[in-house]
């Protein structure tokens, strides 16, 4: 039986290459993508130019402006533009391997398990998937590949950007040895201290600690991952598309965030990314959940289930937003917001429906909405993001305007 081999691709700096490749101007100069300097937001990515002077994603947009040359460019984010982009690469990924776990619009899950009979090695299985995506649409991914989800993940963050790392498995330990602990999932701002003040720095001096100990220090549940962790010990497994149970995307902040307004901001980004994503897998959701995590790695999760299915970015952004006002949350600092859609309603070519001109109103204004996102993806998606937006109505909490 073949060893497990599980290939994760990240694209470097995603967005931000995108408008690099598409304006020559831009390059070289350090670029973020986000909210604009003078308004409340945060940075969705940056170049690598940008990173240089220590500006990274969720950065405050005010702390990036501050630390970033005049010669910078800020860009709003064109998230119609990046899903397009993103589907030719997932598209192209198909064609390396059967099963494809798209993770989000910049990151992907392979499964090459018995691959090397047809490819080659490991090594020589990553470079054809980077040279797939090079060819396709002209930008660089990282590669990570190991005998698991973690170990694949971990593996593509080693030698950013433009990296290629393969661990097999009686590498793993070697690998993780020399990792700082803060690598490791689940070790926040306030358990990863913990575990410093014991004078562990290493995921190699976390594995000294008895899993009883972990959990005495961390609680029965993260000392039990970090446990695993620190031994390599992940799932193997992929979802295809076809099983895929829900859409997310969340936000991790480099500080806590105590701003409504930059919580808005992030949710309202992450819905256009989960409402293309739904829309081009023809599913809907009926069930919206917000997931926030404050200081201490404190985390909560709301839920509410919708009368009707959608995949729409603004219906999508106001049931989160309406599960975040109806707690008391307002002043406890965040260290991560995110949403997600689920609860799919397995219909998967609702937009070639036409819909009976006397039957129920609701359907009919679904119909009319599902056309108006259809016809707004494939006008952003060949003319730009200037081309056509909806607006967007801020309610109690004032943050940067749509328009350009």
């Amino acid at each position: 039986m073949s060893e497990r081999l599980i290939m994760h691709i990240d694209l470097d700096a995603f967005f931000a290459s995108i408008e690099q490749r598409d304006h020559p101007e831009y390059q070289g100069r350090p670029l973020v993508v986000g909210a604009k300097p003078g308004r409340r937001g945060v940075v969705a990515t940056c170049s690598y130019e940008a990173r240089r002077y220590g500006v990274r994603s969720a950065m405050p947009i005010s702390e990036a402006a501050r630390r970033l040359p005049q010669e910078a460019v800020y860009l709003r984010p064109d998230i119609n533009r990046y899903g397009e982009v993103s589907q030719q690469i997932m598209t192209a990924l198909q064609s390396l391997s059967p099963v494809v776990e798209k993770v989000s619009v910049d990151e992907a899950f392979l499964d090459i398990t018995g691959m090397e009979r047809l490819i080659g090695d490991a090594e020589s299985i990553g470079r054809q998937a980077k040279q797939l995506i090079h060819d396709q649409v002209g930008l660089t991914a990282s590669v990570g590949i190991g005998p698991n989800r973690l170990i694949a993940k971990l593996a593509s963050d080693y030698q950013k950007p433009d990296g290629l790392t393969v661990v097999t498995a009686d590498q793993v330990e070697a690998f993780l040895n020399p990792l700082p602990l803060t690598l490791l999932r689940g070790l926040g701002t306030k358990s990863a201290p913990i575990l410093q003040r014991l004078g562990l720095s290493t995921v190699a001096d976390v594995r000294r600690l008895s899993l009883l100990e972990l959990r005495r220090q961390l609680g029965n549940l993260a000392g039990t991952s970090i446990y695993q962790q620190a031994r390599g010990i992940a799932s193997d497994r992929l979802d295809d598309q076809s099983t895929r149970k829900s859409i997310s995307k969340e936000t991790t902040f480099d500080q806590d965030i105590t701003d409504p307004a930059i919580l808005r901001e992030s949710l309202h980004w992450s819905a256009q990314e989960v409402g293309y994503v739904a829309r081009q897998e023809h599913r809907k959701g009926s069930l919206v959940t917000l997931k926030i995590r404050f200081r201490g790695f404190d985390t909560h999760t709301r839920s509410r289930s919708l009368n009707t299915p959608t995949s729409a970015d603004q219906e999508i952004f106001k049931t989160a937003w309406e599960l975040y006002r109806s707690e008391s949350w307002d002043d406890q600092p965040v260290r991560l917001i995110g949403l997600g859609i689920s609860g799919w309603d397995g219909a998967v070519d609702e937009l070639q429906r036409q819909p009976d001109l006397f039957g129920d109103p609701a359907l009919q204004t679904g119909a009319r909405q599902d056309r108006l996102y259809q016809t707004l993806d494939e006008v952003s998606g060949k003319f730009g993001k200037h081309a056509i937006r909806l607006g967007s109505k801020r309610g109690d909490s004032k943050t940067e305007s749509e328009s350009e």
